[in-house]
């Protein structure tokens, strides 16, 4: 049951990606061919390999990492607090920031970690993107031999399908009909390319990915049945 399980215990996170290279003329040869095949099923007929690499940074082969932002609960007594931090800039450096924090804070077996489709996405893209930078695994990435109940992920959309495997809820979706505030956020996750790389406006990003992580917060608050979250107990550090 979910209420057994301790807040202080748990990280939730998201991340944030775009293209790897700002346009499609910017990758060799070998790299629009290798593109062009991972992308045919996605695409339709009417829609060219070039035209649809603004949608590469889903794919961590073809995108990469520019935002990780986390919270976590801290209670002490009767005060609640919900501590939100990022990680942004170079993307190694982010891997290598995100591990120390995993390793320094979150690595026992009593340490799980939380996103909202996390398992499908957050998750392996960040463990794909340090393997591609020959950063070791940390142990909360390194699934390989873990039997499923040893896996140490929270996924909130799982958790809302209630084992409908077939159902997709987005956190926006879900955020709203549980009665959750919605971030101030100016952008959504198909404009993150676009700030990114024509607005050069990374602030506006680690907002809007920090903004997610509260929601997700919230979104396993509800489906502990507990209070939400107020404004004055989430503390940027």
């Amino acid at each position: 049951m979910l209420q057994k399980i301790n807040l202080e215990h748990v990280l939730f996170l998201d991340i944030e990606t775009v293209p790897q290279k700002v346009a499609f003329e910017e990758l060799n040869d070998a790299e629009q061919e290798l593109w062009e095949q991972k992308s045919q099923y996605q695409r339709k007929d009417e829609i060219t390999a070039e035209e649809f690499y603004e949608r590469a940074g889903i794919w961590a082969e073809f995108g990469k990492i520019i935002c990780i932002s986390v919270g976590y609960f801290n209670l002490r007594g009767d005060v609640r607090s919900f501590r939100v931090t990022s990680f942004h800039g170079d993307e190694v450096k982010i891997l290598k920031d995100f591990k120390n924090l995993l390793n320094g804070h979150f690595s026992s077996p009593k340490h799980l970690l939380c996103g909202h489709n996390g398992k499908e996405f957050d998750f392996p893209y960040i463990a794909r993107r340090m393997i591609v930078h020959g950063i070791s695994l940390p142990y909360k990435l390194d699934l390989f031999g873990k039997k499923p109940w040893e896996v140490p992920h929270l996924d909130t959309m799982e958790l809302w399908k209630f084992g409908d495997y077939k159902h997709y809820t987005s956190l926006k979706l879900l955020a709203h009909i549980l009665g959750i505030p919605s971030p101030k956020e100016d952008i959504d996750g198909s404009k993150v390319r676009e700030v990114y790389y024509e607005d050069n406006d990374l602030d506006r990003i680690i907002l809007y990915c920090e903004g997610d992580v509260v929601t997700t917060a919230q979104v396993f608050l509800r489906l502990r049945n507990e209070d939400l979250l107020a404004d004055t107990e989430i503390k940027k550090v």
